[in-house]
């Protein structure tokens, strides 16, 4: 692949990530932050494996970024109570097992931290996610299929 192309999809990939950001809700946002924190997280252990001290460091560098400066310094309090002080906590033991797994090279630590962040990220997933909405066949608690005394209320144009 040419400079140019891995730029052009560079610039893509940024333009993407930007328009997500943009458009998603806040809980979308930490459910990113979240999968962020994994890749890099991931990309950090896979580094170690290979012998790329460099790239190692960056990488874990990143994911405890993501954890301190996006999902720790996003935390409410003085509404979250005990539950923002529980995660705070959570989160600077995931801070503290990154630095020492990248600076004594145990994946294991990595591995730790991935089932913390991916635990959090399915929770958050299920509450950012929109209740369905209903189906059109679906009958209003109480009324039997076909009773049509509240259909008027609930249709549009005549009844």
């Amino acid at each position: 692949m040419s400079v140019g192309a891995k730029k052009a999809l560079a610039a893509y990939g940024k333009q993407n990530l930007q328009a997500q950001v943009e458009s998603a809700s806040p809980g979308r946002l930490i459910v990113m932050l979240y999968e962020g924190a994994i890749k890099a997280a991931q990309l950090g252990k896979l580094h170690m494996q290979n012998g790329d001290i460099a790239a190692k460091g960056e990488s874990l560098s990143k994911a405890i970024s993501i954890i301190d400066e996006g999902l720790r310094l996003v935390l409410d309090h003085e509404q979250g109570g005990e539950l923002s002080a529980n995660l705070d906590a959570l989160y600077f033991y995931m801070i503290q097992q990154l630095f020492e797994a990248n600076l004594h090279n145990r994946p294991e630590l990595i591995d730790q931290v991935v089932t913390l962040l991916t635990d959090l990220r399915d929770a958050w997933e299920s509450i950012a996610q929109p209740a369905p909405l209903p189906t059109a066949d679906a009958e209003p608690a109480g009324q039997a299929p076909g009773d049509d005394a509240q259909r008027g209320t609930l249709s549009y144009g005549k009844a």
